[in-house]
């Protein structure tokens, strides 16, 4: 069970790594399409906040998302509950940028591209809350008593 367990944990981390890997490899095509809706986001953000945002580089963005996801893809492969955090913090906060689906009509290409997209994000959070809710709800080893047994009565 235990080995099955650790399997599970590198594929679904292998997810996170190698999408990484692809996508911001050498200024992939994430990195640029990155750009134009990392502005879109501060200006809406700017507009809702009503501060100005500081100017934010995209190549310090990518390495942040290529940060979150290795390391936090790595702790999770070993049983850190802490790797989970931070895929989830990822899922969060990255997904909605970077598949924004809700700037394009039903009836464009896009659209359903990046609503697919979306939802697998989507589904990956909730994994990742699944597997956070398991880590939680098990006694860990330090919570366990041993149990003495009751002398027997004469």
């Amino acid at each position: 069970m235990g080995f099955f367990s650790f399997l599970g944990r590198v594929l679904f981390a292998s997810l996170f790594i190698l999408s990484a890997w692809q996508m911001f490899n050498d200024g992939g095509p994430a990195a640029k399409e990155l750009a134009p809706k990392l502005d879109l986001a501060k200006a809406h953000l700017s507009s809702r906040l009503g501060v100005t945002l500081p100017k934010i580089e995209v190549r310090q963005v990518v390495v942040t998302i290529i940060a979150l996801k290795g390391v936090g893809g790595l702790l999770f492969v070993i049983g850190n509950i802490f790797g989970a955090y931070l895929l989830a913090f990822y899922l969060v906060v990255v997904s909605p940028i970077l598949y924004d689906f809700y700037n394009y009509g039903p009836q464009e290409r896009h659209f359903s591209l990046l609503l697919t997209e979306f939802l697998q994000s989507v589904a990956l959070f909730g994994a990742l809350l699944f597997f956070i809710g398991m880590k939680n709800s098990s006694p860990s080893k330090r919570n366990l008593k041993k149990r003495t047994p009751k002398p027997k009565a004469a």
